[in-house]
Order: structure tokens, then C-alpha cells, then sequence
């Protein structure tokens, strides 16, 4: 995809470029990394799922916290463009308000699962927080925790405690990260509940435009989040989730030591996981995937 805009910043699946006005492009690719490896196959239109998903939520969250989303319309960005974007950028671009992104993800966890279950086996901790006894793996909290990280350039981020995200934004910003998080996660949780869908955890970025906390990046996606089918869910074993799971159990079974180069994915994975994002966007949205902006032909 050709883009005449200065080149700002590309992460494992985004790729942001200058906009003016203190405005940023944000396009969002295909790319899929697992265990923190980008793999070589694209996942058919998991960039639009990622985009179609953010801009269903930023909308649904607009009456608890402001988004520095403006557009995702492609007609709209195109005089950035030059007049003439590539059609594949379709459903698939963000243009954003620049904030001034905080240096920690705001994790909300509702379910014990993931790195959290592994040190709740460890010490009976979650973040360093003593968590009452006898829990199992995907138990439910008794109520949600924000746990917050850091953010790593490169490897996986780190687990902090509260005191420590204070140490690091402020106690005012802290603490209203993880009042807005906490919202965030019950208002969404509840949604997607009478959907059958649990979201075990999920992580949200947030940044600061005027003084004001704002929504940023990505919101309650596939990639972001743990969604589970509520209807196999049970204390004990962590159920299937509406994500890269098809690519997780095939890179599992191979031994493969989880360091580049990936190996390659088959097609049949590579197009599991397309439809799993798909059908993830239709049930949460109850909207029709085929309708969002270059998914022409997409049959979920």
C-alpha cells in the first residue's frame, strides 16, 4: 500500500504516518504475530476487523471517555492522499487525533487467565496483589482488576503494581486510567455478555489531547481482548477464544522454538483465522462484516 505521508511509526500490526494539523494516519495491516513473532502469511482482512471493531466501540464508549478517532472513512482521508488512495487501504485506516500516549497499558482483568493465572499458581498474587485462595484457571474475578503493564519496544511488556503506574503517570492520571478502564471493561463486558461472549481481560491504550484523557489505538478487539464463548466456559480449563487460536494450536503442535523465522502457516490455518475474526466482529456487533468498507465478496 503506497501512502505519500511522512512515515511516523510501524508496531507488529499497525502502521502510522504523519497526517498535519497534529493529525496521524493510522493504517492497520493483516500482519498476526504469535508469541510475539510477526508471521510471514497476512490473515485475510484482519485489519479491518481490528479497524471495524475500534470504531464500533469508540463509539458505543463516547459517553464515558472522548476517542482520538475522526474518521475512518476513506473518502474523507483522500485529499491527504492525493486524491487517489490506494483501494486497499479501505476499511482499514484510522485518522486520529495525535495524543500524548501513556507509558503503561491499562489491563482490566474480569477472569484469572493468561500471565496473571501463571503467577496466581506461583505466589497466590495477581500484580503483586494477594487474590483470595483455591481460584482456578479462567475463574472469574470477584470483581475486575485493573492490572496494569508497561509497554516494551521489543519482547513481552511487564506486569506493574498500581503504586508503580503512579510512579510513572502521576497519582491523578493513575487513577483516572483505572477508573475510565474499569467503566470501559463493565460497560463492554455487559455487551458482549448478552451475546454470549465473555471477555475474560482486555487492554486499552490511552493518551492525553489538551489535558484531556482520551480512548487510543485499538479498542476491545481479537487482538486486544480474550473473547470466550460463554457457553463453553467453566472454571478449570481456559476455553477456545475468537482470536489467533487456530494459529496458537498449530505453531504448538510443530516444537517450534518460538524464535524467527516463523515457520509457515498453511492455508487452512491462515483461513480459520480470518473467519474467526470475522465471526468475532458479526457477533459482538450484530453487524454484517460484508458491509464494512473493502470487504467486498466476504462471505463470514
Amino acid at each position: 500500500m503506497k501512502i505519500d505521508l511522512p512515515y511516523v511509526h510501524s508496531g507488529k500490526v499497525r502502521d502510522i504516518y504523519d497526517a498535519g494539523q497534529n493529525q496521524l494516519l493510522m493504517v492497520t495491516s493483516d500482519r498476526l504475530s504469535a508469541f510475539d513473532v510477526v508471521l510471514n502469511e497476512p490473515i485475510t482482512h484482519k485489519g479491518r476487523v481490528l479497524t471495524a471493531m475500534s470504531a464500533f466501540w469508540f463509539d458505543y464508549f463516547a459517553d464515558v471517555v472522548p476517542s482520538h478517532l475522526l474518521s475512518t472513512d476513506l473518502d474523507e482521508v483522500a485529499p491527504l492522499l492525493g486524491g487517489n488512495p490506494d483501494p486497499d487501504l479501505a476499511g482499514r485506516i484510522m485518522l486520529c487525533r495525535r495524543a500524548e500516549m501513556l507509558p503503561i497499558e491499562c489491563i482490566v482483568r474480569g477472569y484469572i487467565t493468561g500471565s496473571a493465572w501463571k503467577e496466581y499458581q506461583a505466589t497466590g498474587t495477581m500484580h503483586g496483589a494477594v487474590l483470595p485462595t483455591g481460584l482456578k484457571e479462567a475463574d472469574q474475578l470477584p470483581e475486575p482488576v485493573f492490572t496494569p503493564s508497561t509497554k516494551a519496544e521489543e519482547g513481552h511488556d511487564m506486569n506493574i503494581s498500581f503504586d508503580e503506574a503512579v510512579a510513572l503517570i502521576g497519582p491523578d492520571l493513575a487513577e483516572q486510567a483505572r477508573e475510565v478502564s474499569l467503566a470501559l471493561y463493565k460497560k463492554g463486558a455487559a455487551w458482549a455478555a448478552e451475546r454470549g461472549i465473555i471477555i475474560a481481560d482486555t487492554k486499552f491504550e490511552m493518551g492525553v489531547i489538551d489535558g484531556q484523557l482520551v480512548l487510543a489505538d485499538e479498542v476491545l478487539t481479537p487482538d486486544s481482548s480474550r473473547f470466550w464463548p460463554a457457553d463453553q466456559w467453566q472454571p478449570g480449563a481456559t476455553p477456545p477464544s475468537f482470536d489467533k487460536q487456530p494459529v496458537r494450536d498449530f505453531l504448538s503442535g510443530l516444537g517450534w522454538d518460538k524464535q524467527p523465522p516463523p515457520p509457515p502457516l498453511p492455508d487452512e490455518v491462515v483461513a480459520a483465522t480470518s473467519q474467526r475474526y470475522q465471526e468475532a466482529y458479526e457477533i459482538i456487533t450484530g453487524q454484517s462484516f460484508a458491509d464494512w468498507p473493502g470487504t467486498q465478496g466476504v462471505s463470514a
